[in-house]
């Protein structure tokens, strides 16, 4: 199936980086609500800072310290709101794309030894099931004609190249490390081929 979608409602969201305008948009390949979080006027620029980020629960909201999420979307933010434009694209697929039920069931497995990567495997998954046809369609449609791609994954550059995305360069988005984190990041360096500089964050 082509993937298709529609924005259906903007409304504006003024937030902790400042103010921003929420698209929300349907689709016809899942019933989950994607997300544009866009600040400024993006229309036919290029080098606009974007972060496509996944959704984490646990990290996002409940700050989890086991990921790194929570901090990458507030630090995403924060560089948006700096530029005075950007996108922050939001996506539903929880737990590199698992879901929530499996996600919490590989935190069990990753508590007896196995790595955020085995333990995917072990419960039938791909280390990352995520896909990004559809944060592509939502750049399209916002007429972005190019992207400063806030990412320490290169494989989400090439796959919005492949979708027909113009990447002009990788913005990191590293938040440093702490001990709950250590392995979860050491595995995405050395299995996912993640960019990190895997330092220790003082501060946590």
């Amino acid at each position: 199936m082509k993937p298709q979608l529609k924005n259906l409602v903007q409304t504006r969201i003024p937030t902790a980086h400042g103010e921003f305008t929420l698209y929300y948009y349907s689709n016809n390949l899942d019933n989950k609500e994607h997300i544009a979080f866009v600040k400024g006027d993006v229309t036919d620029k290029k080098g606009i800072p974007v972060r496509i980020h996944s959704e984490c629960f646990t990290g996002d909201v409940l700050g989890s310290r086991r990921c790194d999420c929570g901090e990458q979307l507030d630090m995403a933010l924060a560089l948006i709101n700096k530029a005075g434009c950007g996108v922050l694209i939001y996506l539903r697929q929880e737990g590199r794309g698992i879901g929530l039920l499996k996600k919490l069931q590989a935190y069990n497995l990753q508590d007896q030894g196995l790595d955020t990567v085995d333990a995917n495997i072990h419960l039938g998954h791909l280390a990352d099931e995520r896909e990004y046809d559809l944060a592509a369609l939502m750049l399209k449609d916002l007429k972005v004609s190019s992207v400063s791609l806030m990412t320490n994954n290169p494989n989400k550059i090439d796959e919005l190249v492949r979708l027909g995305i113009k990447v002009d360069q990788r913005i990191p988005i590293d938040t440093g490390m702490n001990d709950d984190n250590e392995v979860y990041l050491k595995t995405k360096v050395e299995k996912m081929s993640h960019l990190l500089s895997l330092t220790e964050d003082e501060t946590k």
